[in-house]
């Protein structure tokens, strides 16, 4: 397995300090108000979403190791593909909300499937140091684990934002993204002012299967491979694939903080949801 540098590192903490703020705005400078946001918290769908997208708008097929050409990260937007209305881009940020940002799409993942999948993602890169999940899970409600703050607050503050407020702002379960792919992206590409037809639409989607986009991270050149399952990029997408994962005071724990901005967004408490029964006691190596 190739080990992660010493670099990438340093940097992943130094994106949590102060370091950052100067850093972020230097990275938004030339959005521009035709400009449309991907918006999320980090684990919640971004990239699926820009691979369907690429598809639908290119023809052509969303990798790894080309996708930030078409519907790129925020800072490295100069060249993205005009693919909208007035030559407006698509752009990914996983920031809070900014004032730079007119127009924006803004995919919602339950909390406990992110928190699973970022820990999962961050301890085959090597970048948890904590001695067990309980510490990472507290971590992470606290919002100390990354640069984008917690989720129970990153939710509010673009739900709550000047771009809903005006109708700017198009929510996306990530849930029901799954569950009815074709609808949503109907949904979402009306938003965006195009009008595409079904079965462009339907390509897209057999054309970003799981399965397929796993193919492509085993075949990317600059993704960092995972020697096991769990520390995959493309997991399994995963929709309430937390309830075998967690112990009922971890759940309590993450109700504790994030319960609020769960009713929320329609996501239920672990109490009313049936539990796969769990085999053995979760370690930082088993989830």
């Amino acid at each position: 397995m190739k080990q992660v540098s010493t670099y990438r590192k340093i940097r992943h903490k130094a994106s949590k300090t102060l370091l950052r703020a100067p850093l972020i705005w230097l990275r938004h400078r030339g959005i521009d108000r035709n400009d449309v946001m991907v918006a999320s918290y980090p684990r919640s769908g971004n990239t699926w979403l820009r691979f369907l997208l690429t598809k639908i708008l290119t023809g052509k097929s969303a990798g790894f190791d080309n996708v930030n050409k078409v519907i790129t990260e925020i800072g490295i937007h100069k060249d993205a593909l005009p693919l909208l209305p007035g030559e407006g881009r698509l752009i990914k940020t996983h920031e809070l909300y900014r004032p730079t940002y007119k127009r924006a799409i803004y995919l919602v993942r339950d909390v406990r499937d992110v928190l699973l999948s970022q820990y999962s993602r961050e301890n085959e890169l090597g970048l948890v140091w904590w001695a067990d999940f309980d510490g990472y899970i507290q971590a992470f409600l606290k919002g100390t684990i990354n640069g984008f703050g917690p989720w129970q607050e990153h939710l509010p503050n673009w739900l709550d934002s000047p771009l809903a407020k005006r109708g700017d702002l198009l929510v996306v379960p990530f849930a029901e993204l799954r569950r009815d792919t074709q609808g949503k992206l109907e949904t979402i590409l009306d938003f965006l002012g195009l009008q595409v037809d079904r079965e462009v639409i339907a390509e897209a989607i057999a054309d970003n299967t799981v399965e397929k986009m796993r193919s492509r991270e085993n075949n990317a050149r600059t993704l960092h491979k995972s020697a096991g399952e769990e520390g995959r990029f493309v997991r399994q997408g995963a929709v309430m694939g937390w309830r075998e994962k967690f112990t009922e005071a971890q759940l309590e724990l993450i109700e504790q903080y994030a319960g609020e901005t769960m009713s929320r967004v329609g996501l239920p408490s672990w109490k009313d949801v049936v539990r796969k029964p769990r085999e053995t006691e979760l370690t930082a190596t088993s989830v």
